[in-house]
């Protein structure tokens, strides 16, 4: 009998300074120091806080942790926000061949995402039909909400955004849904990792809501789309929407009920919920088979190795099953089965051809 993998849904990775085009740091749009200790942008600077920011070292790190697989998403710095055009296009493109090269290049460790910026449509459809078509990449990253190009900020999910949908539904790509810049976007201080505490969650939780209000689950029937961080604010959320939705009909002309999302097979949450309490609360919500294993490695509020918190990658499903909120059965396929089907849907082959390739047996390329 085949083994079980262990496949992790959330994932991160740092190009090395050196292949950071030189235009990026010159236009300080992205960096990495020499010494590798931060990654910059003008007037914004982040510790590197693990080695396996970077290709070799992860791969460490995961042969370490005993992860088969992991899927690679977009750096959030790199969603485009704010830059000039054309600007934008190259610092996405080089996001883009990155990842690209690495699944290339180590298709037995990596499926990777790539990222386009909604706020110019054509572009985007355009890097999403050369990011499928000639990059072989299955994995849409998208933010959960952006600048357009009169400068406001709207949901990933807003309407105007449907084309993007459509050709994602036409190719079947899994979908991921990732915040960032609430500190852009809310006229808060940023004091605290507020942002990155409270805020995110916030973001998830708005791009769920319109998500659901617009029946996407249903109208593109191809996608399947994962919401980073456990949607969590979505799971707490759901009572007051639906007293919302029913109270306020008036408001929601033309919308689709939130519960005619709950437990969707086409919509995924992964487990990096930080607590027990909140993973029960996603799979008694959304059922077992919603949810894929997500660790965002290599972030500190990722699940790495911990001391301070007596924490290693997976503890958060250990204890799940430790708590008998899961059972082996469905542990398994938070690890494995689920991911895969949120990767490929109900293609067996493709799916086979991917753990063919994480065990190192031979693929049949015919």
């Amino acid at each position: 009998m085949k083994r079980k993998l262990r496949i992790n849904g959330h994932s991160h990775l740092l190009p090395y300074p050196e292949e950071i085009p030189k235009f990026m740091k010159e236009k300080e749009i992205f960096w990495v120091d020499d010494e590798r200790k931060y990654m910059l942008q003008k007037g914004w600077k982040r510790p590197v806080t693990h080695s396996s920011f970077f290709l070799n070292e992860k791969l460490e790190w995961m042969e370490r942790n005993k992860i088969d697989h992991a899927v690679v998403l977009n750096l959030s710095q790199l969603y485009g926000n704010g830059l000039r055009l054309e600007e934008m296009k190259h610092a996405l493109r080089f996001q883009n061949d990155f990842n690209a090269n690495v699944q290339r290049d180590h298709p037995d460790k990596f499926s990777c995402g790539f990222v386009v910026h909604p706020g110019f449509i054509n572009g985007a459809l355009w890097e999403i039909e050369r990011c499928v078509e000639e990059l072989g990449m299955y994995v849409l990253c998208l933010p959960t909400h952006f600048m357009d190009s009169i400068g406001q900020w709207r949901c990933i999910f807003d309407e105007e955004n449907d084309p993007i949908f459509e050709l994602a539904d036409k190719y079947k790509l899994a979908i991921e849904v990732h915040p960032y810049d609430g500190d852009k976007m809310i006229k808060l201080e940023n004091v605290a990792w507020r942002f990155h505490l409270v805020w995110m969650l916030a973001q998830c939780g708005d791009a769920y809501h319109f998500y659901t209000l617009n029946g996407m689950q249903s109208r593109y029937p191809n996608i399947r789309t994962c919401f980073a961080h456990g949607g969590q604010l979505a799971q707490m959320n759901l009572g007051r929407r639906i007293q919302g939705f029913d109270g306020r009909p008036d408001l929601f002309e033309g919308k689709h009920h939130p519960r005619k999302a709950v437990g969707h097979p086409n919509i995924y949450f992964d487990t990096l919920v930080h607590d027990t309490g909140s993973l029960k609360l996603t799979v008694e919500q959304q059922g077992s088979k919603q949810v894929i294993m997500g660790l965002d490695d290599p972030y500190p509020l990722g699940e790495m190795e911990s001391e301070p918190q007596s924490s290693y990658p997976g503890k958060i499903l250990d204890l799940a099953l430790e708590r008998n909120i899961i059972n082996t059965v469905e542990y398994d396929e938070i690890w494995e089965d689920n991911v895969l089907r949120w990767l490929f849907g109900e293609n067996d082959e493709a799916k086979q051809h991917l753990t063919s390739k994480i065990l190192g047996e031979t693929v049949n390329t015919d």
